[in-house]
């Protein structure tokens, strides 16, 4: 029995091991069969699929356009500098490109300042991948199974500070480096480092480009400032990146994440204009990595922009500014004064022929006290200006019917019952004034008696009430304000214009309206009051203010400008209500001021020019000072120049004492134009002479 059970057994075991043996070659058949037919039938497709290349198109920057003043002097030029850049592929490894930062890292010198916190622990992670998967226990990494961002955020929060302190300076210079190969899009050349790269920077990585796969060097272009800080801000800067809160709209517009891009001012205003026209590439790619790249299209770079204003008159205004600030300083009485302002306009065109602000103030870089261009302050800034704007009042007076030229109003104090001083003019009493008289002697009472008018109070009683339609008053005020621009937007072709302030004379007395009229009320910018003495100075047109002349078409690359592209034509935004006749007896008032005798802006007579100078009582930093302004045209007779000084802040009430800094600075002003002028002319004469 035990022998025919062990016989049994003997030959039951070599059948399942035949069994075994044919279901192995079976699969073994059917693997052969399968690979011969791949071979022999798809063979073909394989190896296409393989060699499979693919064509990317992308576009890469160009220089910007450059900005000329208006006598063709380059004002914002580009300078060309050396540059390393790196084209993620379209399926990036991490590890791969790891390991080219770390080579690239090696060769260059980068900066470690953009390196955030997040970047450490990212970085930290990528680096100590088995820790890293240490700091989530296992039911942790159970729970968060197929939820990877969220293991991935608790990793980070349990990354310490003392985990961070073991990444050396050359981790971080590694980071530096990997962290801008992964800030761009695949395919979008991103630059690595385009500051200060040295020639043996570039010429290492150069000769190692086989070694760094994506990595390439190339020129990048810088903006650099012939004029220095003159006028800086209002030229404005460019943003390497964009910005993330319009992130989505240069997208759309077909913007790289590293694009340069205008940030302010004149290169956020003409963005369109200064970005030129990408250049093409075409990317040849397989598996993903580049294997070439093809230019398909020439790039061109922005166009250029020609300014209104002359940069040597801009310089002399701003060096006058500067010097009258330090002058009047040094006096008694002036600790509050640190800035004024200075725009010149042609009258006729809007076209600013200088736009000048400086501030003093302290540099913490430098130690000391130092001047900083604030010409952009004559459009962002506003002040009460005061007597500046009576040109506006008594034509305002015209326009509403309450008034008309010739009229004598008046000129005595005027007591109000429930006040305890009166209103009156600087001087005290004028006696009987028509218009001209009111503007060239600054008469406040002729004001306030137009502003009462207004507001429905024709016959004034002394000692009664000031009972008018406040309402109105300002309402009406307002209106024609604006029609010169005073307390609105002028129009000018720069972003972050103020219309000023406006008070809220709802929840104020009735007086505060007769402060409007005199300007010490709502506030207004440099730039308005140009805009307001030009409406004057060229009969009543309101123009708009331009700081572009002309827009041209790259040049040849020879120092010669392009062809004209679009010439920015002068605009009227409107044309005050008056008559030519009645804005005639205001130009007339105006040169009063400056040519009478016993006017108030004599300093200006041997110009011949017209104008109004304005004093306000106002408050800075919880003191009583008081604001000098001035406006004026010249010549008088065929006006070629406006201008608008305003000087915050000139002088404290509480000291006995005052200074003339607005038509100190007025009168230079206009010896300095009229003397380049006559200096090109002559320079002119002699050229031809020569010819």
């Amino acid at each position: 029995m035990r022998k025919n059970n062990k016989k049994k057994k003997k030959t039951h075991v070599p059948l399942r091991m035949n069994i075994l043996f044919f279901v192995v070659f079976a699969l073994f058949s059917v693997l052969i069969l399968r690979l011969g037919y791949v071979q022999i039938v798809h063979g073909e497709d394989a190896k296409r699929e393989l060699d499979r290349t693919e064509d990317v198109t992308v576009r890469t920057t160009v220089p910007r356009g450059l900005i000329y003043d208006r006598n063709f002097n380059p004002v914002v030029e580009n300078e060309a500098e050396r540059a390393i850049i790196y084209t993620a592929p379209k399926s990036p490894n991490q590890k791969e490109t790891l390991e080219t930062a770390e080579k690239l890292a090696e060769i260059i010198d980068q900066n470690t300042d953009k390196i955030t916190q997040r970047d450490k622990v990212d970085f930290w992670i990528l680096k100590n991948p088995e820790k890293a998967k240490a700091k989530l226990t296992e039911k942790e990494w159970e729970k968060y199974q197929g939820k990877d961002s969220e293991a991935y955020k608790l990793q980070r929060e349990r990354i310490t500070d003392e985990d961070l302190a073991s990444l050396t300076e050359e981790d971080l210079e590694v980071l530096a480096v990997y962290r801008e190969f992964i800030s761009g899009y695949a395919l979008d050349p991103q630059y690595v480092k385009n500051k200060n790269v040295t020639l043996d920077e570039m010429a290492i990585v150069s000769e190692n480009l086989s070694d760094l796969p994506g990595v390439d060097t190339t020129t990048d272009w810088e903006r650099t400032y012939p004029y220095g800080d003159t006028l800086r801000s209002i030229l404005g800067n460019v943003n390497q990146g964009l910005p993330a809160e319009k992130l989505d709209y240069y997208l759309s517009k077909g913007y790289s994440r590293n694009d340069r891009v205008g940030k302010s001012y004149l290169e956020l205003q003409y963005e369109d204009v200064l970005r030129g026209q990408k250049e093409k590439i075409k990317n040849v790619t397989k598996s993903g990595n580049i294997l070439e790249t093809e230019i398909v299209h020439e790039g061109e770079r922005g166009k250029d922009l020609i300014l209104t204003v002359d940069m040597e008159l801009q310089q002399i205004v701003d060096k006058i500014i500067e010097e009258e600030i330090i002058k009047t300083k040094r006096k008694a009485g002036t600790g509050l004064l640190d800035r004024a302002f200075v725009t010149l306009m042609d009258p006729h065109t809007g076209e600013i022929l200088a736009m000048s602000g400086k501030q003093y103030t302290y540099d913490e870089e430098e130690g000391k006290y130092t001047f900083k261009d604030f010409a952009a302050g004559n459009f962002t800034t506003a002040y009460v200006p005061g007597s500046a704007v009576k040109g506006a009042t008594v034509l305002t007076g015209f326009m509403t019917g309450v008034n008309k030229p010739g009229d004598h109003l008046l000129d005595e104090p005027l007591y109000f019952k429930g006040t305890t001083r009166p209103k009156s003019s600087w001087f005290g009493r004028g006696g009987f004034m028509d218009e001209q008289q009111a503007l060239a002697r600054s008469s406040n009472v002729y004001m306030f008696r137009t502003a009462m008018k207004i507001g429905g109070l024709n016959n004034f009683t002394q000692g009664g009430y000031l009972s008018i339609d406040k309402d109105k008053a300002f309402t009406d005020m307002r209106y024609y304000f604006s029609q010169f621009g005073l307390g609105t937007m002028t129009g000018i072709d720069l972003p972050g214009e103020m219309s000023g302030y406006k008070g809220d004379y709802k929840n104020d007395q009735a007086g505060k309206a007769l402060d409007f009229a005199i300007g010490q009320y709502d506030t207004f910018t440099p730039l308005q009051l140009a805009q307001y003495v030009s409406t004057i100075a060229n009969g009543g047109y309101r123009m708009q203010p331009h700081i572009v002349k002309e827009i041209r078409n790259p040049g040849d690359g020879k120092g010669n400008l392009g062809p004209i592209a679009q010439e920015i034509q002068p605009k009227a935004l409107n044309r005050i209500d008056a008559s030519d006749y009645e804005i005639g007896k205001i130009q007339s008032g105006f040169w009063k001021v400056f040519h009478q005798s016993n006017a108030t802006g004599t300093a200006f007579e041997k110009f011949d020019a017209a104008g109004k100078t304005g004093t306000a009582e106002t408050f800075d930093q919880g003191q009583s000072v008081w604001n000098l302004s001035l406006v004026a045209y010249a010549p008088y007779e065929n006006p070629e120049i406006a201008m608008a000084v305003l000087v915050p802040s000139a002088y404290l009430n509480k000291n006995n004492y005052s200074n003339s800094i607005n038509s100190d600075i007025g009168t230079r002003v206009l010896k300095a134009y009229f003397d380049l002028k006559a200096e090109r002319a002559n320079i002119g004469n002699k050229n031809n002479e020569e010819k």
